[in-house]
């Protein structure tokens, strides 16, 4: 019986070179394919590509093994649940028609075996980060994905390869201060109920207990395979071998 609750983030599929990526790849099917057994349920805290801009017609070549992998999940009986992440530019109907994942736009709340979890990418949460703000209004505009969709796919894949890097580089680079917001943000959720506060984004792998509850962040899988794991009551934050 599946009864496992599993979550990742921060994959960035495309960031590195074809041999090594197709490395990354073959794992994370594996992954996948070794929790078919186990997972009532596999949450993606955003950015499983380091940019994805997907057109009415057209969608960036490669990656197959990880969608016929989600997908044989989902048929296998386990719900997969995606968050968009900032490195998500713009999705439309394929994850949710072609392999059966669920899309969220907004953070959200779930209750598993009667504790109160709250999920989100991250993004937008660090203390001192206007500038970004600003940026992902811009992006998550539907006018302006509406207006660079008229970009031919080979050139707007490539602007959007680049500004994935500028924005990478970024959120890897800048010093947010001995509090990041994010931990804050999760006392927050703690103080108003919740038993757990799951959250990516800054590539940093952390689990804090506060009071009667718990935060977490899931690092990235661009340093260690991470991800957590909820069963039997209690979270863990692991790494696949």
């Amino acid at each position: 019986m599946k009864e496992t609750y599993y979550f990742i983030s921060d994959l960035h599929f495309g960031l590195l070179s074809q041999s090594e990526e197709v490395e990354r790849e073959l794992k994370f099917v594996e992954f996948l394919n070794s929790i078919q057994d186990s997972a009532k349920e596999l949450y993606i805290l955003g950015d499983l590509f380091d940019y994805w801009f997907e057109y009415k017609k057209v969608m960036q070549k490669g990656y197959y093994r990880t969608f016929t992998a989600l997908n044989d999940l989902v048929r296998s009986g386990t719900k997969v649940h995606y968050l968009i992440g900032n490195h998500d530019f713009m999705h439309r109907d394929f994850f949710e028609k072609e392999v059966g994942v669920q899309l969220y736009q907004k953070d959200i709340e779930v209750d598993i075996d009667n504790k109160k979890f709250y999920l989100a990418h991250g993004d937008g949460l660090v203390k001192n980060d206007y500038g970004y703000l600003i940026l992902k209004k811009v992006f998550r505009s539907k006018l302006a994905q509406n207006l660079y969709s008229l970009i031919h796919p080979n050139l707007g894949i490539k602007i959007a390869q680049g500004t994935s890097k500028t924005s990478r580089d970024y959120t890897g680079n800048k010093d947010y201060g001995e509090e990041d917001g994010l931990m804050q943000f999760a006392k927050e959720k703690i103080d108003s109920g919740f038993d757990y506060v799951i959250l990516g984004h800054t590539h940093k792998e952390r689990v804090e207990n506060y009071n009667s509850g718990t935060y977490i962040n899931l690092g990235t899988w661009l340093d260690k395979t991470l991800y957590g794991i909820y069963e039997n009551g209690k979270f863990d934050l692991r790494e696949w071998k």
